[in-house]
């Protein structure tokens, strides 16, 4: 059985999505710089795919299967990662 996003919601720290199997996580913004640093109107942009969530306009891509493992934003900087 494969496990997606059924809906995203957002309050002010925190994203939220429902999953396919009923569970909710609940992940902070913090992990997520484009998400923590849009607007609100940029947030709710979002598109819900079987791969995960997406935000054309931020460039930003959430894999469920990321979330689940407590993963957030993979994406280093040259200076972090030397």
């Amino acid at each position: 059985m494969s496990i997606s996003a059924e809906s995203l919601r957002f309050d002010e720290d925190s994203m939220w999505v429902e999953l396919s199997d009923g569970r909710t996580l609940g992940v902070p913004l913090a992990w997520f710089p484009r998400l923590l640093n849009a607007s609100p109107s940029q947030r709710q942009a979002f598109e819900i795919s079987r791969a995960g969530l997406h935000w054309e306009e931020l460039d930003e891509d959430i894999s469920i299967e990321g979330l689940l493992a407590g993963r957030g934003d993979q994406t280093k900087r040259r200076s972090e990662a030397a």
